[in-house]
This record gives structure tokens, sequence and C-alpha cells, in this order.
């Protein structure tokens, strides 16, 4: 077999192994950090232990840093001295595996072609445990230590939706790795009781009066930044999903009839398979199009001011855009309200609801509704039409 870094094998099994430099020893209880990397596959092995590795030398150049995730974590010193017998710290040590890198294996495997948030989310969520548990093997974790992460999350006055999400987040990570690592184990962060309505507030969806005085100062401005607006507003589209669109994107029919094509780009994925779609521009969202079209660009991009990097930011049109509608709608209302207010029109005009689904992006429930391309761009004209003229 072609040797991995950093490992032994031992019984066909790969285990990582590194020696603690000599001028940090008195940080460890051993001079030695070996565990399994429970896989006989060499590549396997190879990904896992240069992974760890790289991470012991971060850590090691950041000792004091308490929030590192380490592999190895379990050998630290807690108060002890450290042992003297070579034969006891040389030896290996059977490890289970830890949530740190439970983490490790999941960004590895499923992480594979995500956004950045994703991974933020991960490893944000596990270090919240970690903070309040400590970074323990997956088997060693309790109902009461996930309670106890309850408890911390409710203290930092996390509202009901993000308690939700962070949990979801740590319960898939354990999940997959008890399924990738073979281990029998329950996973005590399901099925842990909060108040999930607590400092949650309803969603503001946007009058038909606000939306108006909001597309005439759309057209009044008639710059980039109020196109994506008016994009918005008449089309039940997401934000990101809007921002990232190329020129090409927006279809302009035999009919005359402009369409947008909402599919996944490199610098822009869609939040699910469903929400890949094609969407007919009626009202503000049509005068919008045509702006775009018209406009002698060097970019191929749409909105080129939020496509200026590897991934569309977004985050920066979500806040800029935000900001500007403040001042001239109603309180609490938001850039998202816009997709609210384009399901109660469709529902005002008695859009068949997955209609309304196909139109927005939203999932259907059923097997049925899987099957076949959906509604054809003629139909879905004539409930827009009905709902935005």
């Amino acid at each position: 077999y072609k040797s991995a870094p950093f490992t032994f094998r031992k019984d066909g099994i790969f285990y990582f192994a590194r020696r603690v430099p000599s001028d940090l020893l008195q940080h460890y209880s051993s001079e030695k950090i070996s565990y399994s990397l429970r896989t006989r596959s060499s590549s396997v092995a190879a990904a896992r232990a240069t992974q760890a590795a790289c991470k012991l030398d971060e850590y090691w150049f950041h000792l004091r840093s308490q929030e590192a995730e380490l592999p190895g974590k379990h050998l630290l010193c807690k108060g002890l001295a450290r042992p003297t017998n070579r034969a006891e710290t040389d030896a290996v040590t059977s490890d289970v595996l830890t949530l740190s890198e439970a983490v490790v294996t999941y960004l590895r495997l499923k992480g594979q072609g995500k956004s950045k948030t994703f991974r933020r989310a991960a490893e944000r969520s596990c270090g919240y445990v970690i903070d309040a548990c400590g970074d323990k093997s997956l088997a060693e974790y309790t109902k009461r230590d996930a309670n106890a992460f309850r408890d911390a999350l409710v203290e930092k006055g996390l509202v009901g939706s993000s308690i939700t999400r962070i949990f979801g987040t740590v319960r898939a990570v354990i999940n997959f790795a008890m399924s990738e690592e073979g281990l029998s184990i329950k996973n005590p962060f399901a099925n842990v009781y909060y108040d999930r309505e607590a400092g949650v507030s309803g969603r503001v969806t946007i009058s038909d009066a606000d939306l108006r005085v909001v597309q005439r100062n759309c057209m009044d401005a008639g710059d980039e930044l109020r196109w994506l607006v008016a994009l918005l507003s008449d089309t039940a589209m997401r934000l990101a999903e809007a921002a990232g669109l190329l020129r090409e994107d927006i279809e302009v029919h035999a009919d005359g009839q402009l369409v947008v094509h909402i599919r996944p780009h490199p610098w822009r994925r869609l939040k699910t398979k469903g929400s890949e779609r094609r969407v007919p521009l009626f009202g503000a969202a049509a005068w919008a199009a045509r702006c775009i079209l018209d406009e002698k660009a060097d970019s191929g991009f749409a909105f080129p001011s939020y496509n200026k990097g590897e991934v569309t930011n977004a985050n920066s049109a979500s806040a800029a855009l935000n900001k500007w509608l403040k001042p001239i709608v109603a309180e609490g209302t938001t850039m998202h309200s816009f997709r609210h207010a384009m399901r109660d029109r469709l529902r005002a005009v008695e859009c068949p609801a997955d209609i309304v689904d196909q139109i927005g992006g939203w999932q259907t429930e059923g097997v049925g509704h899987s099957y076949g391309d959906g509604y054809p761009i003629e139909v879905l004209s004539r409930w827009m039409s009905a709902a935005v003229e």
C-alpha cells in the first residue's frame, strides 16, 4: 500500500501519529498524539491525517487560543504533571470520534461545492456545543449536555427559530458522522424541548400602497440598485437568486414575453433543487428586465456590483437595499417582504397553490408533484399577469 503521511497501519487499520514538539511538551500529558483514523483506505487516511496535521500546526502556533478545533485535544494536561513513562506515552490511543472531528468529516464529505455559509454554520453551531459542554467523543454526550446546550443558547438571547436552526445543524453533523463511522449510539441532541416561538415575530408583508411607492421610487432613480428592487417586487424571487443572475438569464420569447430563468451558477447556488424555474415578468419586474438588457455593459452579470468576487455578495445587497427601503415603508418591512406579498397577491386572484409554489420555488408536498416539467410558461403568465397588473 502507499503510505499516508503521519500514519501507520495496525491490523489493516490506519492510525494517525504525530509527536508533540519538544517546546510544547509542558502543555500535553503525552509526547505523542495517536488515534485510529477508522479506515483501511490509504487515500482516505491521507486526507484525514493531513487535515488533522494542519489543524495541529495551527493550534501549536496559537496554543493559547481556546476556540481552536484540535485533534488530540483529549490528551491535553488538566493540571496534572506530564507522565514520565515513555512506554505509556507512546501507546496508541483507541479514540472514538469527537465532535470537532465529526465536523471535519461532515465538511469534507458534505461540504464539497457548498457555500462558505454552509461551512460557517457547521463550525459555529458545533462550536457552541464545545463551548457549553466540551469537545467530547460523540458517545459521551448525554441528554443533560443537550439541555445545558439549550440553556446556553437561551442565555445568549437567541430566538426560537435561531435555536431550531442551530440544533438542526448539530443533529445533522452528528447523525452524518455516526452513519459514516458506523457508530450505534443515540443522538442526544434530538427531541430537545424549548419554546420555538420565543422571540419570533411574524414575517411582515408589504402593503399595496407601500409597494407602489417603492416601485415609483425605483423608476425615478433608474439605477442598478433600484432595478434589483423592482425585479424582486413583482416576481417572488429570493434576493440571492436575483442578485446572481446573468443578463442571458433574462429571456425574450418569440411573443415578446420576458421570462427570467432562475438556475444554479458556480457563484450562486439555489436553496433547493425545486428552486430552479422560469418566471414570466410583468409590471415593475418587466421594466427592470428591459433596463438591464438595454444597458450597455462589459459584464455578463445582470447586477455586476454584487458579483465582483467568486461568490455573489447577497449579504451586501441585502444590507444596502434594506437600508434604502427602511425610510419609505412600514416598520418591519424588509426585502423579503416582497416574496411574502407576492404569495398573498397570487392568493387574491385565486391562483392554485401548486402554481404559486412553482412561481416562487416553494416546495410542494406529495410525490406526484415531482413528476413532469411543471406548468408551461403560458399558464404561469396568465396568473402572474392577473396578480401583478
